[in-house]
């Protein structure tokens, strides 16, 4: 969440960056809301420190009075105590409830978008950030949809997932599943050759962990609850593998922190029709490899143009057309003060697929952990960088439609090694 000094410092640049993000004018009033009870905060802690200080000493007088056999003026300087007891309690009961509406309101406040974050409300209005500078692939006649692939190679089969549980859980089967684990395999690899450190997360997670990284509350209804434990499952790696520094301070020297994490992701989105969503283009159980950093304030948007290489040089070992997107302020996810989509292009659907979100929180997410480094004598927040590098679901259905001939399946040549197959038939 933002830092009350910075709602403060920068008010207008928070509305600006909240008209950025279309919130609704009429909610603007939010801002001012929140500096009023960080002013009642302000004056009730102020008043708390006074009357105890002053209870404190009137406290230390009763004894050498009694012992001066001024029992009267003891006696009415306890009633005086007294009423300032209860006066603290009735003050850290409001600095209490303060608190809470305080905390309540900033939540419901988003990132202010970096300064380069394009006006628009919806996904048509995001920037070509890199578009791809080749050819794109044409469909040949006989060209076959990824669930029409999966169906003739018996790759995966969503009537089974269906059956098992429910529709949006796929089944992968064969050289489907081999494919699915060689890709796992192959960008885990791809991150540790970068510098990230390996790590298998829990794939539930408590109210304190989603919260900590903006799960909770915007996105409760896409998470799916464990009710009778309290728990959550994660929708991504970034969720267990950020909050691994929450609540630590950390030494400038230990930057950058470089994490990463494969875990299956499970998300509630709405369903919908058509054809953009047949198949993998929309599921509610993905594979996804995670890249997670944590950097000094300095540095934070090298690192982020440093995991966009990374991304790309992925993709390019795949051998996939892709181009970057930078993300409107409409279509900006709430935590985030930049984001950059990959998408890659299906040749037989001939449309654009998302299967990265490469995104900088600067303070948001470390403000909510309480994540800080030392600064000489003092201590900053951090900044928490994440990405999907890569998510596999639509991977997969580009690599199917994209590599398909009469033979099969052609397998990328980075690749090959992980399947162990060169042509999925």
């Amino acid at each position: 969440m933002l830092e009350l000094n910075f709602i403060r410092a920068n008010k207008e640049r928070v509305l600006q960056g909240l008209k950025t993000r279309n919130f609704p004018d009429e909610e603007l009033h939010i801002i001012e809301d929140i500096l009023r009870l960080d002013d009642t905060r302000k004056d009730a802690k102020t008043e708390l420190d006074s009357v105890l200080a002053e209870r404190n000493q009137l406290s230390k007088k009763i004894g050498g009075l009694f012992k001066e056999g001024k029992k009267e003026e003891a006696d009415a300087m306890r009633r005086q105590v007294t009423q300032l007891k209860d006066r603290a309690a009735e003050l850290e009961e409001q600095l209490r409830l303060t608190r809470e509406a305080l905390a309540e309101q900033l939540y419901k406040v988003p990132n202010v978008p970096h300064e380069s974050v394009p006006p628009g409300s919806t996904d048509e209005d995001n920037e070509v950030f890199k578009p791809w500078p080749e050819e794109l692939p044409e469909p040949g006649a006989d060209a076959l949809p990824h669930w029409e692939l999966a169906q003739k190679y018996n790759i995966f089969d969503l009537d089974l997932g269906t059956k098992i549980t429910g529709s949006g859980f796929p089944l992968y089967r064969g050289k489907g599943a081999r494919l699915q684990r060689a890709l796992i395999s192959f960008f885990l690899d791809e991150a540790v050759k970068a510098g990230y450190e390996e790590i298998i997360p829990p794939l539930l997670v408590n109210e304190d962990t989603a919260r900590a990284t903006g799960q909770l509350p915007d996105k409760e209804a896409q998470m799916y609850y464990v009710e009778r434990d309290n728990l959550y499952l994660i929708p991504t790696a970034e969720v267990p593998l950020t909050n691994i520094y929450r609540d630590v301070i950390l030494e400038e020297k230990d930057f950058p922190i470089k994490l990463t994490g494969y875990t299956p992701c499970f998300r509630r989105e709405a369903g919908s029709y058509g054809a953009h969503v047949r198949g993998l283009n929309r599921v509610h159980q993905f594979d996804k490899v995670e890249i997670v950093q944590f950097q000094h304030p300095d540095k934070s948007y090298d690192t982020l143009y440093q995991m966009l290489e990374h991304v790309e040089g992925v993709l390019k070992k795949l051998e996939l057309p892709f181009r970057i997107l930078r993300l409107c302020g409409g279509d900006l996810g709430f935590t985030s003060a930049l984001t950059f989509d990959f998408e890659v292009y299906s040749a037989a659907q001939q449309r654009w697929l998302e299967v990265s979100s490469v995104s900088n929180f600067e303070t948001y997410q470390s403000n909510r952990m309480k994540l800080r480094f030392r600064d000489g004598k003092s201590t900053r927040l951090a900044h928490t960088l994440n990405g999907s590098a890569l998510a596999l679901a639509r991977i997969v259905a580009a690599l199917l439609e994209n590599n398909q001939t009469p033979d099969g399946i052609v397998i990328p040549k980075a690749l090959q090694s992980y399947t162990g197959f060169e042509l999925l038939n």
